[in-house]
């Protein structure tokens, strides 16, 4: 890494009652399960030794919570961020995933999501521009420093796909664990570099030499 360089880790928040059953959306009221906690635990340990400038989060309560552990741990309090929320299900939020599988939406949805989107809700390129722009914001606000930006599975997977250089029809093929921290560098005048995905388990201080 080079002193110029911007590095911004994108960490989904912890497992909550629901993840992997429904699609949770922007509802609020949706808090971490004692596994969430000790998840979010984790990425703070898993952050140490990294010189973290910022924390932001989106500012539903599964991540501000997620948030939590690493602003005790840096000292640096939590500042929400709208661009880094979940898409905007619309209609679909709440519904089980079970029953969104059977629809023939749900093909659109992984096959051809950037021609998708939600009844009454936001669709997959909106959801890729509004992230990539907050991401780009808070490189250009912390130039040179370290941002730990705390979001949700699609708009991380959207943001590494761009980042990428991958189109956004094939996003879904990358995952984003809950509690997994996926990391890019942004260097001015340069395309962004991805220099890990859905990491969760090792110390992430070598993603910044001294």
């Amino acid at each position: 890494m080079t002193a110029e360089s911007t590095l911004l880790l994108l960490v989904r928040h912890g497992e909550t009652p629901t993840t992997g059953q429904v699609l949770p959306g922007r509802a609020p009221g949706l808090h971490l399960s004692d596994r969430g906690r000790a998840q979010a635990r984790q990425v703070a340990e898993r952050l140490d030794g990294l010189p973290v400038d910022a924390v932001y989060s989106s500012p539903l309560e599964r991540a501000c919570e997620t948030a939590e552990p690493t602003s005790l741990a840096t000292g640096i309090a939590v500042t929400p961020d709208a661009g880094l929320l979940e898409c905007d299900f619309g209609d679909w939020t709440g519904a089980a995933l079970a029953d969104l599988a059977g629809l023939p939406e749900w093909q659109t949805v992984q096959h051809n999501p950037s021609a998708f989107r939600f009844p009454n809700g936001e669709g997959f390129r909106g959801m890729q521009a509004r992230m990539v722009g907050a991401l780009e914001v808070l490189a250009a606000a912390h130039r040179g420093g370290v941002v730990v930006c705390f979001s949700h599975a699609d708009p991380i997977k959207a943001a590494v796909a761009h980042a990428l250089g991958t189109h956004l029809d094939l996003f879904q093929r990358i995952v984003i664990s809950t509690a997994s921290v996926s990391a890019i560098s942004y260097v001015e005048r340069k395309a962004p570099a991805v220099l890990t995905v859905n990491s969760t388990s090792d110390p992430l201080s070598g993603l910044r030499r001294p």
